[in-house]
C-alpha cells in the first residue's frame, strides 16, 4: 500500500514529507509505549500514535520507519516535524482514534507483525 492510499483511507493531513507519500509500505503497528516498539516491533513502516513527543520520531528513525500517523487529530510539535523532515519520514494526523485507524488500515491489506513471546 502506498502512505497516499493510507492518507485517503484514514481521511488524513500530511503535514511533513509530502514529496515522499508515493512510497510502498507493507506492515504497520498501532501503538503508544515507545519502549513497546523498541521491544517488539520488527520490520514495520508505518507507526500509529497517540503520543506526541520528540521520542516518538527518534524511535522511528531508529526503526526504519518511514511514516508516523497521529491519531485522535493529535498535532505534533514543530520540533517534531524539523525531526521527521531531516529524517525524510512522512507525518500525518487524523481525526480517527487508534483502533479504528488501525483496522481500517488492516481490513484493506495492510499487515502487522507476528510478535514471538
Amino acid at each position: 500500500m502506498k502512505i497516499k492510499e493510507m492518507q485517503e483511507l484514514l481521511d488524513a493531513e500530511v503535514l511533513c514529507c509530502e514529496e515522499n507519500t508515493d512510497r510502498h509500505v507493507y506492515s504497520a503497528c498501532g501503538c503508544d509505549l515507545m519502549s513497546d516498539v523498541l521491544a517488539y516491533v520488527k520490520d514495520q513502516a508505518v507507526l500509529l500514535t497517540g503520543l506526541v513527543n520528540p521520542q516518538v520520531i527518534r524511535t522511528a528513525v531508529m526503526m526504519d520507519m518511514i511514516c508516523i500517523v497521529f491519531v485522535r487529530s493529535k498535532a505534533p510539535t514543530p520540533e517534531m516535524l524539523k525531526l521527521a523532515e531531516e529524517s525524510g519520514i512522512v507525518v500525518m494526523q487524523t481525526s480517527k482514534r487508534l483502533y479504528e485507524a488501525c483496522g481500517i488500515l488492516y481490513s484493506n491489506g495492510l499487515a502487522g507483525n507476528k510478535v514471538k513471546n
